[in-house]
């Protein structure tokens, strides 16, 4: 599995807003009868290109949510925001799920379903077309989202490593 680059520390001044992807109800049965846990996978983000995913498991579903925003907190990185949609296509895969994200003209909203949309908006991305293929488990379209977004390059450090200019980059 690939590792997601690029992570960042929190800062006492970054404001993080969280948003619920998933809350799932674990049975165990056991001798004594039922035991029930929940696990809650939970999206943080800033909207300017800060975003963290953190799971937390739990007796109980409100403190699922806090484990896993604390969780999320520990776990961010930045994306590259490119007047409001990401800079190039990525293709990305974590077991099952396989996910197809595209850049979008202005006014074209984000175009993604389930845990794919959390992650896109809490990152900050207003225009962006995404496919999602394969498993739609949650955790694992979280995962290969972040792995997309983490492997993301911003059009002026392309052009820093390739000594042109940005324009250049652009038009070829």
């Amino acid at each position: 599995m690939a590792e997601i680059k690029n992570r960042l520390k929190v800062a006492g001044d970054i404001t993080l807003e969280e948003r619920l992807v998933a809350v799932n109800r674990v049975t165990k049965v056991t001798k004594g009868g039922r035991a029930f846990t929940f696990a809650a996978i939970v999206v943080v983000g800033n909207g300017k290109g800060v975003v963290g995913w953190g799971l937390g498991k739990a007796g109980e579903a409100t403190t699922a949510i806090q484990k896993g925003t604390d969780a999320a907190k520990k776990n961010l990185i930045k994306v590259p925001v490119h007047k409001g949609t990401i800079p190039h296509e990525q293709v990305s895969h974590f077991g099952g799920a396989r996910i197809y994200l595209q850049p979008a003209a202005h006014g074209t909203g984000v175009k993604a379903g389930g845990a794919m949309r959390a992650v896109l908006e809490s990152v900050g991305v207003t225009d962006v077309l995404a496919k999602s293929k394969g498993s739609s488990n949650p955790h694992n379209l979280v995962k290969a989202t972040f792995l997309a977004l983490s492997e993301l390059r911003d059009p002026f450090t392309v052009a820093q490593n390739r000594g042109i200019s940005v324009s250049k980059v652009f038009n070829g």
